[in-house]
């Protein structure tokens, strides 16, 4: 391999927008707003979370939009939390990021992806798993390839579930079964104080469908003007994520109504057998299909930068490092994330430890929203192309709401958060073993 010491430059403004789009709408958005209705039941209620948890997630991605823009190098919050915190911390997210968060959501999604394959043909246990690992493989050789390659599929394929979407979306308002009757009741009858713990779960659901607007930081290494780009595209994914998300959900209660939303297990096939027929479920499936592989697709690509990014600091394996010589990828990178999620795919074990660990996403979320303050006194001197608006009243709304998702999720599930907690520190003894083989 090549001892190249930096990845080219190629993700276009649309590259960049594709990538985050695309690792965004996976299998959260027709799988959640179900959850959503049970915990909110009116309309006023259900929509409101789906905008404060926009809203949310937009004040966290103008954050990091920042760093982003300032440290256009591979690695994403890795580098920020490192820049701002210090080495521990940028290791400790990057050591959860690389055993835990990113590779076992791959597997998680190269599972699902499987899981509703089965729809068409009977899977056992064992296909899907193969299917899943199978899936991963592929999706890695097309990044290692190239990143351009890589970029490419990625657009294509969140260009056509943007497209297929949209085309539901549109069939749902105009297409006879639905009724706006369905909409109420507009107004809860519960009383406010009843309604905050509901409230609360339903947030964070909503905010598991935004996550990944973080992923082109990641890749920032490999972005075209990245001080221009890496904002743009940030904000370009959201403006279409919220639009998406807000318009599908209206459909769904347009069709179903809160009753049907919250017994339903497969909401959005339910939905477009109402106004689709028969063929409703299949339609959705093949929209949910796509969905999965072009997320999965985001996951790989840009979470491969993490170890690589550790590798050049010289705490991971060094041979991940490395630039491929002929497709200025990093390949070693991306083969380690593969064989790691493949194992975690066959043994089964990617979702306990998602359910342990999901909340130190939000811990590091946090965190680097707050390494928008720190650095804007430890390096004034920073070259900044893009500032944080509002500043610093964003980065302070979105870290008080990451401590809340955290203090809740402590409260809450105490057995799972300790776990979570003794995972994460156990990337420490690594830490250290690289550091003093340095």
């Amino acid at each position: 391999m090549s001892n190249q010491k930096s990845l080219n430059r190629v993700l276009s403004l649309t590259d960049a927008t594709m990538i985050n789009v695309g690792g965004i709408l996976g299998s959260g958005i027709f799988m959640v707003p179900a959850t959503v209705a049970l915990y909110t039941s009116s309309s006023s209620l259900f929509f409101m979370v789906w905008i404060l948890g926009g809203i949310i997630s937009l004040f966290g991605a103008l954050s990091v939009a920042e760093l982003g823009a300032a440290m256009p190098r591979a690695g994403g919050q890795y580098v920020y939390l490192n820049e701002a915190y210090g080495p521990v911390w940028g290791y400790l997210y990057g050591w959860s990021a690389v055993a835990v968060i990113n590779t076992a959501s791959i597997a998680a999604v190269g599972v699902a992806f499987a899981e509703y394959l089965s729809f068409f043909t009977p899977l056992s246990s064992f296909d899907m798993k193969s299917i899943a690992i199978v899936s991963i493989i592929i999706l890695t050789i097309i990044n290692v390839i190239d990143v351009k390659s890589g970029a490419r599929f990625q657009n294509w394929f969140t260009f056509t579930k943007i497209a297929s979407i949209s085309i539901v979306i549109l069939l749902g308002l105009f297409l006879d079964g639905g009724s706006t009757q369905n909409l109420s009741p507009f107004f809860s009858e519960q009383s406010f104080s009843s309604l905050i713990g509901p409230l609360g779960l339903a947030m964070v659901a909503v905010l598991w469908t935004f996550d990944g607007w973080i992923f082109i930081t990641y890749v920032a290494g490999e972005v075209k003007n990245p001080g221009r780009n890496i904002p743009l595209s940030i904000i370009y994914c959201m403006i279409i994520i919220v639009s998406v998300y807000l318009a599908l959900n209206y459909v769904l209660v347009f069709a179903l109504g809160f009753d049907k939303m919250i017994g339903s297990e497969l909401v959005m096939s339910d939905a477009a057998s109402i106004f689709l027929g028969s063929q409703g479920g299949v339609i959705i499936t093949v929209i949910i299909l796509i969905s999965l592989i072009g997320a999965n697709n985001g996951f790989i690509l840009t979470s491969a930068r993490i170890n690589y990014a550790m590798a050049k600091n010289k705490l991971f394996f060094k041979q991940a490092a490395s630039i491929h010589p002929k497709y200025k990828s990093p390949s070693n990178a991306l083969i380690i994330q593969c064989v790691w999620a493949c194992i975690l795919t066959f043994t089964g074990t990617f979702n306990q430890l998602i359910t342990y660990i999901i909340f130190a996403s939000w811990i590091f979320y946090g965190m680097s929203a707050g390494a928008v303050i720190i650095l804007r006194f430890k390096n004034p001197e920073l070259k900044r192309p893009y500032k944080t608006p509002l500043y610093p009243w964003i980065p302070i709304i979105f870290i008080l709401f990451a401590i809340f998702l955290t203090i809740n999720t402590i409260m809450e599930a105490p057995r799972d958060a300790g776990i979570g907690t003794i995972l994460i520190l156990a990337g420490l003894p690594f830490y250290y073993y690289w550091n003093k083989n340095e």
